[in-house]
């Protein structure tokens, strides 16, 4: 084998990251898979191949015996010594074959089995890529939009993955050319390949949006406690201090109001509320209802996790919020199931 093989090896390493003795494992298997058709598919074919010296050789291992039962395995002493005169009766015989020699259909057909490990490899290589990004925030760009289905394909680094239509944020539109914000929220192996589960709706996104913006959650001083999100539309963060001079929301916040800003430009004006998480119940419930103001929060069941919240009466409708939003958002925040009374206790008609 030519200079040229070991070179193009080097080059395929290069620019897909396939390790160079994963492709000499394959190209071995291939060549001794391809050279066994010329004995009977016996198990006797091997294939060294030796990068440094740029060398590759293929040889056949054959018992040396008195009568020859099975020519692909077998050889007379005199025929074994015309190869190596040290040749004795009972011992094996390393034959060395040409590799030109193989014909055009073992060329072929170790052709084919080089490109399919290629293909192994990169596959292996892209399920190890996306598994160590798997649960992490990513830029990604828009190479097309299936006008049919509405799927969306991105351009992740080298490889490319699929945004269904579900997963994208309603009322976006996304264009060919167009750089976005995605969370990876798993890697599987299939049958083809890396499954790559992409999304623009995860809670899991306005995390990691959160912990690129505000440097106190990305240190650990400030932590994310839950996350209620209608993508789209409007966004419920829980946040708290592990130190009692930081002020969760107003780091959230930034100074006059810059990382929120970010954050809500990333996922396309969705609205943001950012409350601070506390460990009595009542306390967090009021502050999940934001923006409305909240007079009293009582707790009718402590096991069912079921509260009332009493809010001013001009204020029943931002305490519910459209079509029930914001006392849902709250209520998946907070894990507490949340019934809300307005203070003069008569509901407007």
């Amino acid at each position: 084998m030519s200079k040229e093989f070991f070179e193009a090896v080097k080059m395929l390493e290069a620019e897909k990251g396939i390790p160079a003795d994963y492709l000499y494992e394959k190209i071995s298997a291939a060549i001794v898979v391809a050279a066994k058709h010329d004995f009977g598919g016996k198990d006797i074919v091997h294939c060294d191949i030796d990068p440094e010296k740029q060398k590759i050789k293929v040889y056949v291992t054959k018992n040396v015996v008195e009568e020859v039962e099975d020519p692909d395995t077998d050889l007379t002493l005199e025929q074994a010594q015309l190869i190596r005169k040290s040749a004795k009766v009972g011992k094996t015989i390393d034959i060395p074959l040409k590799t030109k020699n193989f014909g055009r259909i073992v060329a072929q057909t170790a052709k084919h089995v080089i490109r399919q490990g290629i293909r192994e490899a990169e596959r292996g290589q892209m399920l190890k890529e996306f598994q160590s990004k798997n649960q992490e925030l990513l830029s990604a760009r828009v190479s097309r939009v299936d006008p049919m289905t509405g799927n969306v394909t991105l351009e992740i680094g080298k490889n490319e993955a699929i945004l269904p239509r579900a997963e994208q944020v309603p009322g976006e539109e996304l264009c060919e050319g167009d750089i976005t914000k995605i969370f990876v929220v798993d890697v599987k192996e299939g049958n083809k390949g890396p499954k790559i589960m992409i999304s623009r709706t995860h809670p899991g996104l306005v995390r990691r949006l959160f912990e690129t913006e505000v440097p106190e959650i990305f240190d650990g001083t400030i932590e994310i406690m839950s996350v209620s999100r209608e993508a789209g539309s409007r966004t419920k963060i829980a946040v708290m201090s592990k130190e009692d001079d930081v002020d969760p929301v107003g780091s959230c916040i930034g100074p006059r109001g810059q990382r929120v800003s970010n954050i809500v430009d990333a996922l396309g004006g969705e609205k943001i509320d950012i409350v601070k998480y506390s460990e009595d119940p009542a306390e967090f419930v009021a502050a999940a209802l934001a923006p409305s103001d909240v007079v009293s929060v009582e707790i009718l069941d402590e096991g069912a996790k079921s509260c009332r919240a009493t809010v001013p009466d001009d204020q029943l409708s931002l305490a519910i919020g459209n079509k029930g939003q914001n006392v849902r958002l709250a209520a998946k925040l907070t894990g507490w199931k949340i019934d809300i009374k307005p203070e003069s206790g008569f509901y407007e008609g």
